[in-house]
């Protein structure tokens, strides 16, 4: 059988792959061990693409919602009627009428989320919603508020410490730059500790990577700035931090110190449920380290506090001095990112959100950079009003399970005059609201470079992959159907190369080497660099730090915005509910991603529920036997669930994963079997002033039998 290179793409991590095929079909992936990054390693999610590219339930054409159900519709026609529903909208309330949102699946194709962003922007709307504001956005957005170094930090590759604060990329396969690559990490986690690598872990619970960890910290759900600052404050106490780079490139400092003074070792730990003697030995073995960086996941940045955390993260980070210096290799070269100087200076601080950005009607939040936060997607369609959203595109997106508050956007879907989904499959908690679902081609059947991991690369490594099957009926690129929307409506789609050609729609190499132009190697020199689909590595253009330039004078800046006053108005807050006694945290399932998968056969085998895992004395506080069904109820709502003991939690967590739950089946029925967590959490209270990040983690709640 016929064996093609390429790479897949059921999450970001692009794990480099094998593609056997019999005519029409692929029979079988696995991992290509001849890849230099990868080694041969895939996880068994992107082991099951055979089946997902051929599973009964895909569509192979798209859908009209009718009297009496979907009905298959022309592709073409469907574009027709959507752009008929949409002009008139248009015409009479705004460009503003009209949502796009770009969901995690939108993120797999290379041209995905360039394509919905221009798509808006050539329509002129303020409402281009991503996943990102749904996780990590502080991860994203706020880092630069404070400054960033020019010749990036240091990577996991070379450090010998590393700090992981609520991820675990073992199962995630997501560690931001500077954390652990999602190439076979567990192995490559294994293989740095046997050469001396020290890790440290903030986890309520005993993740994976806690498990190996030096000093695991079990911090309280919430409580990750308390803990933070109490490292912060032993480490400017110690004198532990890099002088030399702070005097020459950091302000700041006197804030910091003055508002970490309220967390001394004592303080901190009782308040973050950590031992004082490990929070100590942590921070000391943190900054005794050479190279290596802390690190967040979206267990912290969902937990109420994101901005805060990511905010003394990069503290911590900058203290230290864990950046690459001058003559020394720049940090994750990226071959499809716009070029830009790697120079030992800091880029100045720069505000990415708030004043000068278009504005939500509600809880005063801002775009940040180019998107609106999901935050207040519901409420902008549900409110009446000028700039009232009546239409929504959700391209590779479920905001049943991934937006706050299921119930309220279910009644948001159910007020839009159009809802049109991207999306493979009709049985979605999403897709089954929509009036038209228009059906995409899957990975192997498109062309794709590796644009989105290129973020994890610590070499300038690139792969520009062909599609491997052919188009399966009357199924369309994701950038083609917006590009057939646009040309409809007359709009154009603005891409970094310039306007995109609105005559005729261009083949997917064309689209992409506009989309990122300007980047150090264009896609298709990449694909005439590999016509076989193998990785190519750019050795010549890996970036050496230059030196700063003469007379620069930007510098970190770790009082700006509203830090470190936010964690001074944090030390004297309360964090108890009265009533709730237990914190539920979010979880990641190695057969999941987010929502995705739950359909295909063997990974519905090794994940039939999404169990509420309880610490086993607290399951015998409770009354509650492993396995019964209980219920768990928050400020705002309540699931059902299954509870299943976990003596790896600390006690008062209770720990289920995202993306699970469907309303229309009650509690006792498959596929529910546990609720969606969105269910307890409101995006009006809790939320994050800057990111507008609903309260996803570290949610009170109280458990209910019966």
């Amino acid at each position: 059988m016929p064996v093609q290179r390429s790479f897949c793409r059921f999450c970001h991590a692009n794990c480099a792959i094998l593609v056997e095929t019999e005519g029409d079909r692929v029979v079988r992936v696995s991992g290509d061990a001849e890849d230099p990054v990868f080694g041969g390693y895939t996880c068994i999610k992107g082991r099951q693409l055979p089946e997902a590219h051929h599973h009964p339930e895909r569509l192979l054409s798209s859908q009209k919602k009718g009297a009496h159900g979907f009905e298959p519709i022309a592709t073409q026609t469907a574009l027709d009627e959507i752009a008929a529903r949409l002009k008139p909208l248009i015409e009479e309330h705004g460009p503003d009428s009209v949502a796009i949102y770009a969901g995690t699946y939108s993120f797999q194709n290379s041209a995905g989320v360039a394509s919905a962003m221009a798509f808006a922007q050539g329509l002129g709307t303020r409402h281009f919603y991503t996943s990102v504001t749904l996780d990590q956005p502080a991860k994203v957005y706020t880092a630069a508020q404070y400054g960033s170094w020019s010749g990036g930090g240091h990577v996991f590759g070379e450090a010998d410490v590393a700090f992981f604060i609520g991820n675990n990329p073992i199962v995630s396969h997501y560690g931001p730059p500077g954390g652990l690559p999602p190439f076979s990490p567990s192995r490559r986690l294994r293989d740095a500790i046997a050469n001396g690598l020290k890790l440290i872990v903030a986890d309520p619970r005993e993740s994976d990577v806690a498990a190996l960890a030096h000093i695991h910290l079990p911090v309280k759900p919430g409580e990750d700035p308390a803990l933070l600052a109490g490292m912060i404050h032993v480490i400017l106490e110690e004198r532990l931090y890099d002088e030399a780079f702070v005097q020459a490139h950091v302000d700041g400092l006197a804030e910091l110190k003055q508002a970490v003074s309220g967390f001394s070792p004592a303080v901190a730990a009782a308040r973050a449920g950590v031992s004082e003697a490990d929070l100590v030995a942590a921070a000391r073995m943190f900054a005794g380290g050479t190279k290596g960086s802390a690190s967040t996941g979206t267990g912290p940045e969902m937990a109420g506090n994101g901005t805060l955390t990511q905010y003394l993260v990069s503290s911590l980070n900058i203290l230290c001095g864990r950046f690459c210096r001058e003559g020394e290799k720049s940090s994750i070269p990226r071959i499809f990112t716009p070029v830009t100087p790697r120079r030992a200076q800091v880029n100045p601080p720069m505000k990415l959100w708030g004043e000068g950005y278009p504005a939500s009607r509600f809880r005063g939040l801002t775009h940040l950079m180019f998107e609106m936060p999901c935050n207040v997607l519901a409420d902008e369609i549900l409110t009446p009003g000028p700039g009232q959203i009546r239409a929504l595109i959700s391209i590779g997106g479920n905001p049943m399970l991934a937006f706050p508050d299921q119930d309220k956007m279910a009644r948001a879907i159910e007020a839009l005059d159009l809802f049109v989904s991207v999306d493979i499959r009709s049985q979605g908690v999403s897709a089954r609201r929509s009036d038209y679902i228009l059906a995409p081609l899957m990975s192997l059947e498109r062309d794709d470079i590796s644009s989105l991991s290129e973020w994890w690369y610590e070499i300038p490594y690139a792969r520009y992959t062909e599609a491997i099957l052919p188009r399966p009926g009357d199924l369309l690129d994701e950038y083609e159907m917006l590009w057939g929307l646009a040309k409809r409506l007359g709009t154009g789609l603005p891409l970094a190369g310039g306007p995109c050609p609105m005559d005729a729609c261009p083949d997917k190499e064309a689209f992409l080497d506009l989309a990122v132009a300007g980047c150090v190697v264009p896609p298709s020199q990449v694909h005439a660099d590999s016509p076989d689909g193998r990785p190519v590595i750019y050795h010549d253009k890996h970036p050496i730090v230059e030196p700063a330039e003469a007379g620069h004078e930007a510098r970190f800046d770790l009082a700006a915005g509203a830090m470190p006053q936010q964690l001074v108005r944090y030390g004297r807050e309360d964090s108890a509910a009265q009533g709730y006694p237990f914190r539920l945290i979010s979880r990641r399932s190695r057969h999941r991603f987010n929502s995705t998968g739950g359909h295909l056969s063997a990974l519905k085998a090794k994940r039939t529920t999404n169990p509420a895992h309880i610490h086993p004395d607290d399951m015998a506080g409770l009354g509650v036997a492993d396995g019964e069904m209980i219920r768990i109820a928050s400020p705002h709502g309540e699931v059902h669930a299954l509870a299943k003991a976990s003596a790896s939690l600390r006690r008062g967590v209770i720990s289920m994963a995202h993306g699970y739950g469907d309303p229309d089946y009650g509690p006792d029925e498959v596929p529910q079997r546990g609720g969606s967590t969105n269910r307890l959490v409101s995006e009006t209270s809790g939320y994050d002033p800057i990111t507008g990040q609903a309260l996803q983690s570290a949610i009170p709640v109280k458990v209910l039998r019966g």
